[in-house]
């Protein structure tokens, strides 16, 4: 039998309509509109496979909130990907969500976390600050160049919040041994993925992952 391992994690931020620079987006507008947060939980349903797959998916359920898109919106659809390698020593954590506004128009949430020793070992920063676009549209992975981006931005983790999140963790299989087992297979995998980003002998500079 497979075990799982699943937790939660709350981000927010903010997104800013008809902009496609994630920075510029970030900046809170002056009325307040642009605050945009979610609230998922996360769940990878077989911790085997997930080690063993070079994308390391995972599902995510639960709910964005923004009252620019109509309130507390519920999560339609939801993937998760821990430490997808864009190039040797670049990793990306990849979200992507679909929702629906307070009329009913689809949308898909997009975002990732840029991995990568560009700062110093600034591992706290690149695992908690999510790169957000909404575009319209339920947009499936491979199809975001064509799609419509209603709004961009940045949300984070807060320093409260992760404590917190640390505290989610819990793991499903067959026995107390299984469990334990997959919550520390996860962990080691969080653990030599950072390494690679950040300890990984022979880096070589380049681009720097974020892209309008």
């Amino acid at each position: 039998m497979t075990s799982s391992v699943r937790f939660t994690e709350e981000m927010l931020g903010h997104v800013t309509f008809g902009e496609l620079d994630f920075a510029r987006g970030a900046q809170p507008n002056r009325d307040g509109s642009g605050a945009f947060k979610f609230h998922l939980t996360i769940e990878v349903e077989d911790i085997e496979a997930f080690g063993n797959d070079p994308l390391r998916p995972a599902t995510a359920v639960g709910w964005i909130e923004s009252d620019a898109f109509g309130g507390k919106l519920p999560v339609e659809r939801g993937w998760f990907n821990l430490f997808v390698d864009v190039e040797p020593g670049v990793k990306h954590m990849l979200y992507r969500l679909w929702f629906r506004d307070g009329v009913g128009h689809p949308l898909t949430m997009t975002g990732f976390k840029l991995v990568k020793d560009d700062a110093g070992f600034d591992v706290w920063k690149d695992t908690t600050t999510l790169f957000t676009r909404v575009l319209q549209g339920h947009v499936e992975e491979g199809d975001d160049a064509t799609a419509t981006v209603i709004a961009s931005g940045i949300i984070i983790i807060r320093a409260r919040d992760f404590a917190k999140q640390l505290t989610t963790f819990r793991a499903g299989g067959p026995s107390v041994p299984n469990q334990l087992g997959a919550l520390t297979k996860f962990g080691v995998i969080f653990v030599q993925q950072l390494a690679e980003a950040y300890l990984r002998k022979g880096r070589r500079g380049g681009r720097d992952g974020v892209r309008a």
